[in-house]
């Protein structure tokens, strides 16, 4: 028969409980006031630069093994660039026009020859637009050609080098204005619109005179 413990007993058995208590309670003070913000979050915090640094490394890593490819992808735009400059090579609008109204003369005799199908009506130059970031020369231009001729002008015209643009296209049918060989149901356009190129930028070499990458 298990004897009923004595009021000294029952007094010791609750201090021992209430000191162990209190000494859970000050382990966890300490380690929140010591080892908390002394070891725990630092150690995170080194934990984490670990992992960035990793995945730093990971990424440069890569990026080193792509280098030659970058490298070579490098080189052949810029050989696609060199075979067709982006910039007139003139370094004045007077010249930049008198070449962009050459180039359309040889175009549509290219197109048309002997301008049987295709004709320039009129070409007037504009005054060169100085507000963007690189200057523009632009000259307005009339044709009136077969609908395969002006097509085949369109794109020589922004296909070759340097690079032109056409903008402000407005096309009427003129069924009057026939070629030799075209039915009356091929009928003939009214072609309108701006023909421009860029300038190169002042204290920038002119797109003949930049050396080829190598």
């Amino acid at each position: 028969m298990r004897l009923p413990r004595r009021p000294a007993d029952a007094a010791q058995y609750r201090d021992r409980w209430l000191a162990l208590g209190l000494l859970l309670v000050v382990l966890g003070l300490a380690y929140a006031v010591l080892i908390h913000p002394w070891w725990t979050v630092p150690m995170r915090e080194a934990g984490d630069r670990i992992v960035s640094l990793q995945e730093r490394e990971l990424r440069l890593r890569t990026q080193l093994r792509q280098a030659p490819q970058v490298a070579e992808r490098l080189q052949q735009v810029r050989a696609l660039q060199d075979q067709r400059p982006g910039f007139l090579p003139e370094d004045n609008p007077e010249l930049a026009i008198a070449s962009l109204i050459q180039r359309l003369e040889t175009v549509v005799a290219e197109a048309s020859p002997g301008n049987r199908s295709c004709a320039i009506v009129n070409r007037s130059p504009l005054e060169p637009d100085n507000r963007e970031a690189y200057a523009r020369v632009v000259v307005q231009v009339r044709l009136r050609c077969g609908t395969p001729e002006t097509a085949r002008v369109l794109y020589l015209l922004e296909s070759g080098a340097p690079r032109l643009f056409v903008d402000n296209l407005n096309l009427l049918t003129q069924r009057s204005y026939l070629g030799r060989g075209e039915s009356a149901d091929s009928g003939g356009l009214d072609v309108s619109f701006d023909l421009y190129g860029y300038l190169t930028p002042s204290g920038q070499p002119s797109p003949t005179e930049v050396p080829r990458a190598r």
